[in-house]
């Protein structure tokens, strides 16, 4: 059978079988064994369970449920609602403040947890509220944060980034690094929307700043710095070359859990078994897709359909930015129905020979591809971020919650754009702090 029928073939069967229901891991492992035994025979299972723990035999792979109890951590606590009082006593008198501090609690808090649905919860709870009762339109107030939510898997540490840079054997400090600038070009791009949006309003209430005292404004602020400090430390460990990414990870776990227990009086055993739990839970979902993506990967190597795909883009006369919008339009669609890490692992194998036989740089792609996951998050019918926001906010409808977060996503279209005409946004740092890739 020709590969790229067969590729195609693949391709339909698994949507057909992740939409059924199952698991994403789960899934990728009954389409992997299927076709395996298909076209292989019953043989090619008795490589099933060395592929799937091989894959698994990375000590990369500690940074994921390290950085993820370094984020529950912090999500089991008060610092999101800190964070948020903080600025906001900080911007108060900025036209506009209190979405620009809603946005700018969401980018720290997404630097230490690297959750959006956490970030959206952590700070939608407190600023949705807030919002609504300075009168700021609904729409206004839930997209903002659900769009704000979505800096979790681009500004690091990221696990988005982890989980990339171990399927394509990519440098995860480089891939760090590339996405400082863009979540923080994200970052400006929301709050000049949200700045604009105000302004347009032209409401005197959302106008209007609230007063806060020099007194005020101090006396948040030791319960913020700790955590920006860890984030600080976190990243001059990682590339002072004191530490590896996973060492690292273990050491800001660690800090995390140690400040939630003395500022935020974490000490019961019930509540810190809560974060090791869950931590365990999303850490071992993670991993379970990582290892069933390996065996995918590995059926898709073993049946030329990889090669083949990427020969045939490589004969196609067209210029490489057509192909770049066609991978991005598939990224999206991809986005809008299943989770980053699962769209990451199932295409990055088939991406990453056609971005470079097209000359285009893996770590910029990364940035690229992240941010089409972020506008996953708030786009349906997944849309994670929506049904999050819709949950701490239920009176809202969850087509005001969308319709707020569409210019969000105008803007993170302006991103990818500026991304293409700029690569160097993504590119310089990890080149001068770590030098040129070879």
């Amino acid at each position: 059978m020709d590969p790229l029928f067969l590729g195609a073939l693949v391709a339909i069967i698994t949507i057909v079988v992740l939409f059924s229901g199952v698991s994403v891991a789960i899934g990728l492992l009954i389409v992997s064994a299927g076709f395996l035994i298909t076209f292989d025979g019953l043989r090619s299972l008795e490589l099933m369970p060395e592929i799937l723990f091989g894959k698994l035999d990375s000590f990369a792979l500690l940074s994921i449920p390290m950085f993820i109890i370094m984020g529950s951590s912090i999500a089991s606590t008060r610092a999101g609602a800190d964070l948020y009082e903080a600025l906001e006593r900080w911007l108060t008198r900025v036209p506009g403040g209190l979405v620009i501090s809603n946005l700018g609690a969401c980018a720290l808090f997404a630097a230490m947890s690297g959750s959006s649905p956490a970030t959206c919860a952590a700070i939608g709870k407190m600023g949705i509220p807030e919002m609504r009762k300075r009168g700021y339109p609904d729409g206004v107030a839930a997209g903002s944060i659900a769009a704000g939510g979505t800096l979790g898997i681009l500004i690091p540490p990221s696990v988005t980034m982890i989980v990339y840079g171990i399927a394509t054997e990519t440098s995860i400090g480089r891939l760090f690094l590339a996405g400082v600038f863009p979540g923080l070009l994200l970052v400006t791009l929301f709050m000049a929307w949200s700045l604009y949006s105000t302004w347009k309003s032209g409401d005197a209430a959302l106008l209007s700043p609230r007063s806060y005292t020099w007194k005020e404004r101090f006396e948040i602020l030791p319960r913020v710095i700790p955590f920006i400090l860890i984030i600080l430390g976190v990243l001059y460990a990682m590339y002072g070359g004191i530490a590896t990414p996973s060492e690292t990870a273990a050491v800001g776990a660690l800090l995390c859990l140690l400040i939630a227990m003395i500022i935020y009086k974490l000490w019961h055993p019930s509540l810190l078994w809560q974060v090791l739990r869950d931590s365990t839970k999303e850490s071992v979902m993670i991993l379970f897709i990582i290892a069933a993506a390996g065996v995918f990967s590995y059926m898709l190597s073993s049946l030329y359909i990889t090669q083949s795909i990427a020969e045939w883009i490589g004969t196609l006369d067209v210029n490489r930015w057509i192909l770049m919008i066609a991978i991005n339009i598939f990224l999206l669609i991809a986005g809008f129905f299943l989770p980053p890490v699962a769209v990451i692992l199932m295409a990055a194998p088939i991406l990453l020979p056609i971005i470079t036989t097209a000359g285009f740089d893996p770590i910029w792609f990364a940035v690229v591809l992240t941010i089409n996951m972020e506008i996953g998050l708030i786009s349906p019918p997944v849309g994670l971020n929506l049904y999050v926001i819709n949950g701490i906010a239920p009176d809202i409808p969850l087509k005001t919650i969308l319709s707020g977060s569409l210019p969000f996503v105008a803007c993170m279209i302006v991103a990818i754009i500026l991304l293409c005409i700029f690569p160097d946004l993504a590119t310089w740092l990890p080149d001068y702090m770590m030098g040129t890739a070879r």
